[in-house]
């Protein structure tokens, strides 16, 4: 919500800046989200006196203005605006002056006459949005002095954030309130002048509630004679800061109590309602009614009506409606003013997709005692500016008048809780000065009466946060509870994660978090065979969207969308994990089974061009050394890689199953054709790995014991063998293990070759084999004849040749 310094300033003495008072407002809950300067920047603009206006005689809609710019100067100037009269005072910009919007005047010849500046409308200056004519000046002005000094135009504007339990400071008072609340000032709210030299309002309608829950409150007064036409420029401007476009006197003043006080007000032409009367109730199933918008809607059972006696004229709460708005022939005027359930307008605000500025503070709730000083207040002020005579008293329907809460505090569980050591004295004050009435019961409790406004304050921890935010949440010492340790320590899984993630980050991935939920197209899109785990669903009974209407069996579907939802910002380089569940649908069992997984996802360059290398995109190998890193490092050794035909979401022919003792660990390869195509990626690779954590978590070992550093050289040896390209290289290493023993401290493919030097069905692999001991220095004779044994077992298991022979 928008509001004026300056207007703040007419309720509550306010002696610090703007921005001084940004920061206590915020402190006492209100956040303050910005604060703009308004009417300055007008030094240079300045009063000026119009000696004459002549026609333009080369131009039809332009006049020639000869101006007194004061100390004796006159300047002609060229306006087109239609209210010039001579004598006016007017806002002047001379040549070379810099407007509020970033403009510069120039002297300059319009069809032959000489135009020496700039005689200014509203919007030019930034003060409102009307740019119908130039900004006619108090005539008690003098030509030549600074308008900035002249009038009272500098301002500030703040917009503060107004938190949903706290719609008693949705207005100018509200916020006035709580300034003086916390400052110790007094709040000066405007007193009601009402001249009422009318008839009787009984004489002239009534009002019938027919559904006393949605409107437990309805007030009406009538303005007769009024004359409609254009607001003066103080109501315009504070309209205009606060966001609310100017339509005539009546409304307009209407929309100015609404943010002064906080209580919506509609304005009916009254020979326009039928009988001349009001009539509370819903609307009928299926209605079409017509809003001031222009905008037909149907309505529902759900919907409050205000209606007359034979049709609806408003939506009450939310809008009013074309059949009996004001317009220019309006005489007399029927002005609203009530409280309408919380619950119904914002049920019927949000069937028809409406929101307005009545339905936002009806929705939070306004203050029910304050319906007719509203109405009065808004009535002296047509009074006021457009005349007419206000009929002798309102209608006032109130069927279950309010009776306030009364709430005990205690003092000693106050200070207990907020950990302050407040006396009763103090507390007594702050709640005094938000209006409430307090009545000391003994010692320690006091009996507390919350005003009509605050209908946020209905226990006493309600009362405690007051209590706190007058007293500054900063100025509540520090204190710490005690805590006992707990028995049990950290649950298994949770040291699992922060480690995975320790190491992913590490190894240069980032975290990514999706929905639990995915579309229930996404087994299909996977190729998730019939039977597949993947297809055991929990569908949601009000899913977000199509797109999220299953909980998730696996975490490769939300890689994907982030993945494309990257590749669509030209984010290409990408290593990405996610930690989460997954959800498996159990026959006969309501709630589904939950498992923990890990997924990774790699695409892009692995390695970008520079001066020195060439760009080498991420490969198979890359995304199997990270899932190997991270299974080494968590200490899990003797997992093997096996081709398999492809699980899902995986390519077949670059893919495989990670098995620990036969189980299946996890899998790893590149993300099938089909799969990028379905997610609009066809033409580009990625490559993923998905662990799952329940196995992960039972072969982890429960220490990892420290390996001394090696006391003695290592030998190296390489082997260079020719096999049946089906042969894997896993086989090799087993054999060069298994053959060496102790003394085999690693083995390492360091090249593979297919081509014209071999047969199209054979590869050559090579392998660095590390012999060390760990009790002596091997001997160069003796490492040589194991060196040979594991060669001849090699040839003999495998039927390979040495490359050399």
């Amino acid at each position: 919500m928008k509001l004026s310094l300056n207007w703040l300033k007419e309720y509550v003495d306010i002696e610090m800046s703007a921005h001084e008072l940004g920061e206590l407002l915020t402190m006492l809950g209100l956040e303050v989200e910005e604060i703009q300067p308004f009417g300055q920047g007008l030094e240079d603009i300045a009063v000026a006196r119009l000696l004459s206006v002549r026609p333009h005689p080369r131009a039809d809609r332009l006049s020639v203005c000869l101006v007194d710019a004061g100390g004796g100067k006159e300047v002609q100037v060229v306006c087109g605006a239609p209210n010039l009269e001579e004598g006016a005072l007017v806002p002047l910009a001379l040549n070379g002056v810099r407007l509020p919007g970033g403009r510069v005047v120039e002297k300059t010849e319009i069809r032959g006459e000489s135009s020496e500046g700039m005689l200014l409308a509203e919007d030019e200056m930034g003060l409102t949005d009307d740019h119908t004519g130039i900004m006619l000046l108090p005539g008690d002005l003098v030509p030549g002095r600074p308008l900035s000094s002249s009038l009272p135009l500098s301002d500030w504007v703040l917009d503060v954030e107004i938190t949903p339990n706290r719609p008693d400071c949705a207005s100018v008072l509200g916020i006035a309130r709580e300034i003086a609340a916390a400052t110790g000032k007094d709040l000066r709210k405007p007193e009601i002048e009402l001249r009422e030299e009318g008839p009787g309002v009984e004489e002239l309608t009534s009002v019938t509630i027919e559904d006393p829950k949605g409107c437990p409150r309805y007030a009406a007064g009538i303005i007769q004679g009024v004359k409609l036409g254009p607001s003066p420029f103080w109501l315009r401007c504070r309209l205009h800061v606060c966001g609310i476009r100017s339509i005539n006197n009546v409304v307009d003043v209407t929309n100015y109590v609404l943010l002064e006080t906080g209580q919506p007000l509609h304005a009916f032409d009254y020979h326009r309602l039928r009988d001349n009367r009001i009539v509370v109730k819903r609307a009928a199933q299926g209605e079409v009614f017509t809003t001031l918008d222009g905008q037909p809607r149907t309505l529902s059972r759900e919907t409050l009506m205000i209606c007359d006696a034979e049709r609806s004229v408003a939506l009450a709460g939310i809008m009013g409606g074309l059949n009996s708005e004001i317009f220019a022939g309006t005489e007399d005027v029927l002005l609203e003013s009530a409280f309408f359930d919380p619950v119904t307008i914002r049920r019927g605000a949000k069937n028809l997709g409406l929101s307005t500025e009545a339905s936002y503070r009806f929705e939070r709730g306004v203050d029910i005692q304050g319906v007719v000083y509203a109405l009065r207040r808004a009535m002296m002020i047509i009074q006021s500016l457009a005349g007419g005579r206000v009929a002798r008293g309102v209608v006032d329907v109130y069927p279950n008048p309010w009776a306030p809460p009364e709430i005990e505090l205690s003092v000693h569980k106050t200070n207990q809780i907020l950990g302050t050591s407040f006396s009763t004295d103090r507390m007594t004050g702050y709640l005094r000065a938000l209006e409430m009435d307090v009545i000391p019961m003994d010692r320690d409790v006091l009996k507390v009466v919350p005003p009509s406004f605050r209908v946020d304050v209905t226990r006493d921890v309600d009362l405690m946060e007051e209590l706190a935010r007058l007293d500054g949440y900063d100025n509540i010492p520090v204190t710490y509870p005690s805590i006992r340790p707990g028995e049990e320590g950290e649950p298994p899984e949770l040291i699992l994660r922060d480690r995975i993630r320790s190491l992913m980050t590490g190894f240069g991935f980032t975290e990514i978090i999706t929905y639990s939920f995915i579309s229930a197209e996404s087994a299909d899109i996977l190729g998730a065979a019939k039977n597949s785990p993947l297809r055991s669903i929990v569908p949601l009974l009000n899913p977000l969207s199509v797109e999220h209407s299953v909980m998730r069996t696996s975490l490769i579907p939300g890689l994907m969308a982030t993945l494309k939802a990257n590749i669509l910002h030209d984010e290409r380089d990408l290593k990405l994990f996610e930690w989460g569940k997954v959800f498996f649908r159990k026959e006969g069992e309501q709630l589904p089974e939950e498992k923990l997984a890990l997924a990774a996802l790699m695409t892009g360059p692995y390695r970008t061009k520079q001066w020195y290398n060439q760009e080498r995109l991420v490969d198979f190998y890359d995304i199997k050394g990270a899932m190997e890193a991270l299974l080494e490092a968590l200490g899990i050794t003797g997992c093997v890689f096996e081709r398999s035909g492809g699980a899902p979401g995986y390519d077949p022919e670059a893919s495989a199953e990670v098995l620990y003792s036969g189980s299946v660990v996890g899998r790893v390869g590149r993300v099938s054709s089909r799969v990028m195509e379905a997610y609009d990626l066809k033409g580009s690779d990625a490559f993923l790995f998905d662990l799952d954590v329940e196995v992960l978590k039972g072969i982890l070992p429960e220490t990892r014991r420290f390996r001394p550093f090696a006391k003695f050289p290592p030998v190296l040896r390489d082997i260079s063998i020719i096999v049946n390209r089906q042969t894997e290289s896993s086989r090799i290493m087993d054999i060069i293990k298994r053959e060496g023993g102790h003394l085999v401290e690693s083995v390492q493919v360091f090249d593979l070759y297919q081509g014209e030097k071999v047969a199209p069905t054979e590869k050559s692999l090579a392998f660095r084999v590390c012999y060390r001991s760990e009790t002596e220095t091997l001997d160069g004779s003796e490492v040589n004849q194991l060196h040979e044994a594991i060669i001849r077992k090699i040839r003999q298991e495998t039927g390979g040749r040495l490359k050399e022979g």
